[in-house]
C-alpha cells in the first residue's frame, strides 16, 4: 500500500482592515456605550432605563474584546490568520491592522526536540516557547556547527557552512512542517554531510572537483541540495558557502607530511627541468660559437658537474683539476 502523499498548503493573500479606521470605530463604540449609560437617568419611560443600562454594560466588554484585534506588521513581516484551526489567509502588508480577535495569536508550543535559545529560556522560563503566527520574511543566516564527515575517499574531515535563507511561503512554513526554523537547521546539516561525501578533500582524479579546490561548484551544489530539501517548508535558499574545511585532527599530521612531500617533489621537478634546459643551452652555445671541442666523455662530465651545481640545495665548492682528465 502506497504511503499517503502530503498535500502542500497553498498560501492565500488576505487584506486586513486598516487599524486606524478600526480604532476610530472602537472609540465611537465606547463613546456610544458611555452616552447610553449616561442617558439612562430618570425620565418618563421607566421601562427603557434598565434596558439601556444593560446595553451599556454589555457594550463595554465587547469594546474591550474588539481591542484585542489590533496588530502591527513591520516591513518583511507576515501574520498567518487561523480561526479555530482553520487557515484563513496571510497578511503581508506592513502597517497598523485590525482583524478578528478570535484569530489565534500562537500556533501551539514548540516541539521539545527544537533547541531553545538561552535568551528565550531566561525570559519565558523553563517551558517551551509558543510558536507565533507572526513570521519574519527577512533573510536569515544559519551557521552550522563544525561537522566531522568522511569525504569521497573515506578520509575524515571537518566541515562547516553558512546558509542564507528566507521564508517564501508562509502557509507551508506554518502548516507543512512542525517548526520551520528547526527544520532548516536539521536539513542544512544533513545536506552538508551529503555533499561532503560526494567530493574528495583534495588530490582528486584528473579534472575532478574537490572540496578545497572547487569552492564555487561545491557551494552551488550545496545550495541546490538545500533548495530541494527546504522547498516543502516554503523556504528559499539564497546562498550556501563553506566556512570551515580541514582534515580531522587524527589524520591532520599525516596529511600535512604528505602535502609537504608533494610540495618538495614538485619543486624538485621544476628545478630538474630548469637545470636540464640550462645544460642543453650551454652545450648548444659552446658548439655554436666553437669555443671548445668536447668529446662524449667530456660532455658527460660537464653535464654531471652542471647538474650538481644547479640542482644542489647548498652552494657547491669548486674543485680545480691540475692534471689531465684522462690521468
Amino acid at each position: 500500500m502506497a504511503a499517503p502523499q502530503l498535500k502542500h498548503t497553498v498560501e492565500r493573500d488576505r487584506q486586513a482592515l486598516g487599524g486606524w479606521l478600526a480604532l476610530a470605530l472602537v472609540v465611537l463604540w465606547f463613546i456610544a456605550a458611555v452616552a447610553m449609560f449616561a442617558s439612562a437617568g430618570p425620565n418618563e419611560d421607566f421601562v427603557d432605563e434598565p434596558v439601556r443600562i444593560l446595553y451599556a454594560l454589555l457594550m463595554l466588554p465587547v469594546g474591550i474584546f474588539l481591542c484585542f484585534g489590533f496588530f502591527t506588521l513591520e516591513p518583511n513581516e507576515a501574520r498567518v490568520l487561523m480561526l479555530f484551526g482553520a487557515y484563513k489567509g496571510t497578511v503581508r502588508h506592513s502597517g497598523f491592522h485590525w482583524a478578528n480577535p478570535l484569530y489565534a495569536r500562537s500556533r501551539g508550543a514548540a516541539p521539545k526536540s527544537a533547541p531553545v535559545p538561552l535568551a528565550k529560556r531566561l525570559t519565558e522560563g523553563a517551558t517551551q516557547p509558543k510558536l507565533k503566527t507572526k513570521l519574519s520574511l527577512r533573510v536569515h543566516n544559519f551557521n552550522s556547527p563544525t561537522l566531522k564527515v568522511n569525504d569521497k575517499r573515506g578520509n575524515p574531515v571537518e566541515i562547516a557552512a553558512v546558509v542564507v535563507w528566507r521564508v517564501d511561503n508562509t502557509a507551508q512554513a506554518v502548516f507543512d512542517v512542525e517548526d520551520y526554523e528547526s527544520y532548516v537547521q536539521v536539513q542544512a546539516e544533513s545536506a552538508i554531510r551529503s555533499i561532503a561525501s560526494l567530493y574528495a578533500y583534495d588530490h582528486g582524479e584528473e579534472h575532478e572537483v574537490t572540496l578545497r579546490g572547487g569552492g564555487d561548484e561545491v557551494s552551488h551544489e550545496l545550495a541546490k541540495e538545500l533548495g530541494v530539501r527546504l522547498a516543502k517548508a516554503g523556504v528559499v535558499v539564497d546562498e550556501a558557502r563553506l566556512t570551515h574545511l580541514a582534515y580531522a585532527p587524527e589524520i591532520a599530521p599525516a596529511m600535512l607530511r604528505r602535502q609537504q612531500a608533494e610540495a618538495v617533489i614538485a619543486a624538485r621537478k621544476t628545478i630538474v627541468l630548469g637545470a636540464v634546459s640550462m645544460v642543453e643551452m650551454a652545450l648548444n652555445e659552446l658548439e655554436r660559437k666553437d669555443v671548445v671541442k668536447l668529446d662524449e666523455e667530456r660532455k658527460a662530465a660537464m653535464v654531471s658537474n652542471l647538474l650538481v651545481v644547479l640542482c644542489s640545495d647548498h652552494a657547491t665548492q669548486p674543485v680545480v683539476n691540475t692534471g689531465s682528465l684522462y690521468t
